[in-house]
């Protein structure tokens, strides 16, 4: 007979790896009530950050050519809570052909100056394969622990501290954040690990065009070992201009905003 907490798990399991394109197709998608932030008069917005329901849309690329699509968005539920997911679809060359799709969700408290998280879910599928991880934060016991897929050694449970994030969740922290010259700290704490996550904002905006819309947008970037990550944010724009990764001098991948919309 299997033991109860191992049957509740599953069960745990099974309940947060909804499919997170399913749950963005329940939201009703209308016009942003906040327009995109032109190159004129950005600078000079210090309103402070509030979070807004989203759902953005990107193109997917590597080393420019188009590989598939990606949706990002902000979800309101029962207050302070919010949930957050990414999913990232192939429809073009590898990427399509294997069927290689990943999903990502985060639910989360917003105390303010603070995104906690609460359980975090990722799915990657291909047509050969299924893997799929839920951490769990516990606040209580101040432990954060993982089930599913993963590595025997990142099963162990993670002592967590005050401002530990998911990497979604560092997404949402860097546009809130962002400063022209400013140093940005977080803690990663997601799938097991746990690493210190430093991007530094470039002095001067960078005038960058997406879906032909001009932006005046500041420049986030984290660099360790081989890996840079790159996020472009724009004050009154919801969600990240554009998200490049960079393994080796190498895309891994480019994600390039087409559109959002506010959500209700």
């Amino acid at each position: 007979m299997r033991p109860i907490a191992t049957i509740l798990h599953r069960s745990l399991l099974l309940a947060l790896l909804l499919p997170v394109a399913a749950l963005a197709q329940q939201q009703t998608a209308v016009p942003s009530t906040t327009p995109p932030a032109p190159l004129t008069g950005a600078e000079t917005d210090t309103s402070p950050h509030v979070l807004e329901p989203f759902l953005a849309t990107y193109a997917v690329y590597k080393d420019g050519k188009l590989l598939g699509e990606a949706t990002m968005q902000l979800v309101r539920q029962q207050a302070p809570r919010w949930r957050t997911d990414l999913v990232m679809h192939g429809t073009r060359g590898l990427m399509g052909f294997v069927g290689l799709n990943a999903e990502q969700s985060s639910v989360f408290d917003d105390l303010g100056e603070v995104y906690r998280p609460i359980t975090q879910a990722t799915v990657n599928k291909s047509v050969f394969t299924r893997k799929q991880t839920v951490g769990i934060y516990d606040w209580n016991s101040r432990a954060a622990n993982w089930q599913g897929d993963i590595k025997e050694s990142r099963r162990r449970p993670v002592p967590l501290q005050d401002g530990d994030m998911t990497g979604l969740l560092i997404n949402l922290a860097v546009i809130r954040d962002a400063a022209p010259g400013k140093t940005l700290d977080y803690r990663f704490v997601d799938d097991g690990r746990v690493r210190d996550h430093r991007y530094v904002v470039a002095d001067e905006r960078e005038s960058i065009t997406v879906a032909g819309m001009p932006y005046n947008a500041m420049k986030a970037t984290r660099s360790k070992d081989n890996e840079d990550t790159i996020i472009w944010v724009v004050r009154n724009v919801p969600s990240p201009i554009r998200m490049l990764k960079r393994e080796n001098g190498k895309d891994v991948y480019d994600l390039r905003l087409v559109e959002y919309k506010g959500v209700e």
